[in-house]
């Protein structure tokens, strides 16, 4: 359906995540995939959505000057939120298991924001989950780590693997906004160009 509505378009997504490529392949989107370096640093002051729209937007950046007349760039973040604390992705196997320690037993908010720019306009959208953590041990954070290396993932966890089947007992809200992409929101937007 997305493919006939967005026949004269080029999309463009600029993320290197496998599970958003995924997401825009299973909508029937045809797009190519470009990659620019951003650091991504943010203000301090900055919250929630307010970081994740600040970086989805970071993103978009780099390619603001190139855009032509009928490309469509879609770039995107997520953090997970927890206790008024952003938590990006692990540095390290150490840096994952503190991460997951800290998320054992606890709720925490996954936010995800969506850029969707083209050469003279741009939207910003954004999407908030709940996700409920039991308690998890230290042999359970030990054997996830080690045979899913969860470092290129927000909260060093992907809901999909090992982790998410035995350690998340609900959810409120978008499944895939926690892999990393709120696609109903994608398309709704997607749908009105």
């Amino acid at each position: 359906m997305l493919q006939e509505k967005l026949a004269n378009y080029n999309i463009i997504l600029a993320s290197g995540s496998p599970r958003r490529q995924q997401f825009l392949k299973d909508l029937d989107i045809p797009f190519t995939i470009q990659l620019k370096e951003v650091e991504e640093v943010y203000p301090s002051e900055l919250k929630g959505s307010e970081i994740t729209d600040f970086l989805a937007d970071l993103k978009s950046k780099p390619f603001t000057n190139s855009l032509k007349e009928n490309d469509i760039l879609i770039t995107s973040d997520t953090i997970v939120w927890l206790e008024n604390k952003a938590l990006g992705k692990p540095k390290d196997a150490t840096d994952a298991f503190q991460i997951l320690q800290q998320l054992s037993g606890k709720k925490h908010q996954v936010i995800t924001s969506v850029s969707i720019k083209g050469k003279n306009f741009q939207k910003i959208f954004h999407d908030t989950t709940e996700v409920y953590f039991k308690e998890v041990s230290t042999e359970e954070i030990n054997y996830y780590i080690k045979k899913h290396q969860p470092f290129d993932k927000a909260g060093s966890y992907g809901i999909q693997e090992w982790i998410g089947l035995t350690a998340i007992e609900r959810i409120e809200g978008s499944y895939f906004n926690v892999m990393g992409l709120p696609v109903h929101k994608l398309y709704k937007e997607l749908i009105k160009l």
